[in-house]
C-alpha cells in the first residue's frame, strides 16, 4: 500500500451489495487497506447486478469494490470465525452492513469486540436506529427512499410517487459512514481510545429530505407549509430548447437580469415578481414558466454560447451515456482503461478528490471472490499447512 491520508489504516470489511461497499470503497480509495471478508457464496452483488461477462464479477461489484483484497471465510465453522478474529486483532477498523442481532449472535459486535480490542473503531451501517420501533427490520434502498420522504419529494412535484433511478439512499449513507469514520479515526489520535459508531440509513435520509424541505415548519408554530417550491416544482428539470435540452441556474440579480435580457424580456428586471432572489423565490412557479417559454427560441449549443458570455450558469443536459462522451471528463481523465486478470479490458471512475499531500499510488483491480484469502492468512501467521487445513475445511476458500 501507499499514498493516500489513509495509508496504514487496516479495515476488515464484512458489508455487502451497496451501502457498506461505497463506505469501504472511500476508504479504500484513500490509501487504507480493505480486507472484504465474504461467505462462501460472495457478495450479492456479484451476480445480481446486470451487466456481467462471468459469472460473479459484475460491472457493478467491479465499480464498488476497487482497491479491495477478498478473503473468503466461512464464519459458520470455528476455524473461520478464528481467522476472523485474528483479522479484526490487527484491524484499525471494522465495518458491518449486518442486522445488528446477527451481528450479536456472531459475536462481533461492539460489546463483545471492545474489551480486547480497546483502539478498535466498529462502525455499524443500519437500516434503523436504536431505540425505535424498526430497529432491526430488514431493509434496502427503495425501503428508506419510501419511508424518508424522498419518493414523497416527487408526489410533491408530479402528483406521483417514485423512487431516485439511483441507490440513492445507500450511496449517501455509505458516504456518510466513511465520513464518521474519519472524524473516529482522529479522536482516536488524540485519546488513543476507539469507539462504536451507529450510521442509520433511514435517519440520515429523513435528515437530508427535511434540511431541505421543513423549510417553514422549522419554526414552531409552522409560518407556512413544508417544502421548497422551487425544488418542487414540476420545472425543476432541465427544459427544452429548439433541439434538445438545457439547464440554467440564474439566482442573482445579475444573472437573472441577463438572463431576461438574453430572452428578450429585459421588462422583467422591473417586474415586482422577479426583482429580486427573494421574489424570485416566492414567485418560483412564474419565473420557472419564464425560462421554460424563454429556452425554446434557440438551440442548446446557441444558448450556451449566449450564457457562457453574459456568465450565467447554465450546462446541457446529460444522458447516461453522453457521460461517456462529455469533453470536461475527457479533459480530466475521469473514465480510466484497466486491464482486470479475470475480466479483461474495462473502464472505471476515476476518485473525483484530490490531496495535495499525496494520493494512493497503487491501485487495484476489484477482487475476485477469495482471491487474497492464502496471501491475507499468511499475514496472518497461518502456515501454509494450516491454510491448506483451511481450505480443506471449506472454513476458508481460496479464488
Amino acid at each position: 500500500m501507499s499514498g493516500g491520508p489513509l495509508e496504514g489504516v487496516r479495515v476488515v470489511d464484512l458489508t455487502t451489495v451497496v451501502v457498506g461497499p461505497i463506505c469501504t470503497r472511500t476508504l479504500a480509495d484513500q490509501g487504507a487497506d480493505v480486507i472484504k471478508v465474504e461467505a462462501p457464496g460472495g457478495d450479492l452483488l456479484r451476480t445480481m447486478a446486470q451487466g456481467s461477462r462471468h459469472a460473479g464479477m459484475s460491472g457493478k461489484f467491479i465499480n464498488f469494490n476497487r482497491n479491495k483484497r477478498s478473503v473468503c471465510l466461512d464464519l459458520k465453522q470455528e476455524g473461520g470465525m478464528e481467522a476472523m478474529h485474528r483479522l479484526i486483532a490487527g484491524a484499525d477498523v471494522f465495518v458491518s452492513n449486518i442486522r445488528p442481532e446477527a451481528l450479536a449472535r456472531a459475536g462481533l459486535d461492539y460489546k463483545s469486540l471492545a474489551p480486547a480490542h480497546p483502539r478498535l473503531i466498529h462502525c455499524s451501517i443500519l437500516a434503523f436506529g436504536r431505540g425505535g420501533r424498526y430497529f432491526n427490520r430488514p431493509a434496502y434502498d427503495p425501503i428508506v427512499q419510501s419511508l424518508s420522504g424522498v419518493a414523497g419529494t416527487f408526489a410533491r412535484a408530479t402528483g406521483e410517487p417514485r423512487f431516485v433511478p439511483m441507490v440513492m439512499t445507500d450511496h449517501t449513507t455509505g458516504l456518510i459512514a466513511a465520513q464518521c469514520i474519519g472524524f473516529a479515526l482522529y479522536r482516536r489520535e488524540k485519546t488513543g481510545r476507539g469507539e462504536a459508531i451507529d450510521v442509520p440509513m433511514f435517519e440520515n435520509m429523513a435528515s437530508f429530505v427535511m434540511s431541505e424541505h421543513l423549510g417553514a415548519a422549522t419554526f414552531d408554530p409552522p409560518v407556512g407549509p413544508t417544502g421548497d417550491n422551487r425544488l418542487l416544482s414540476p420545472d425543476y428539470r432541465p427544459l427544452p430548447t429548439q433541439d434538445g435540452y438545457i439547464t440554467v441556474g440564474p439566482n442573482t440579480n445579475a444573472q437573472a437580469f441577463a438572463f431576461f435580457d438574453a430572452i428578450g424580456r429585459p421588462e422583467l428586471k422591473t417586474d415586482p415578481r422577479f426583482a429580486s432572489a427573494a421574489a424570485r423565490t416566492a414567485n418560483a412557479a412564474d419565473y420557472f414558466e419564464v425560462r421554460r417559454t424563454g429556452l425554446a427560441q434557440k438551440t442548446t449549443a446557441q444558448w450556451l454560447a449566449i450564457f457562457e458570455q453574459l456568465d450565467v450558469p447554465a450546462a446541457r443536459y446529460n444522458s447516461i451515456d453522453d457521460l461517456l462522451e462529455d469533453p470536461h471528463l475527457a479533459d480530466i481523465g475521469f473514465f480510466r482503461p484497466e486491464d482486470h486478470p479475470s475480466q479483461g479490458r474495462i473502464r472505471r471512475t476515476k476518485v473525483p478528490n484530490t490531496f495535495s499531500g499525496g494520493a494512493r499510488e497503487a491501485e487495484t483491480h476489484a477482487p475476485m471472490l477469495g482471491e487474497h484469502t492464502r496471501a491475507v492468512l499468511a499475514e496472518l501467521g497461518y502456515g501454509e499447512a494450516d491454510i491448506d487445513s483451511l481450505l480443506a475445511s471449506g472454513a476458508a476458500h481460496a479464488g
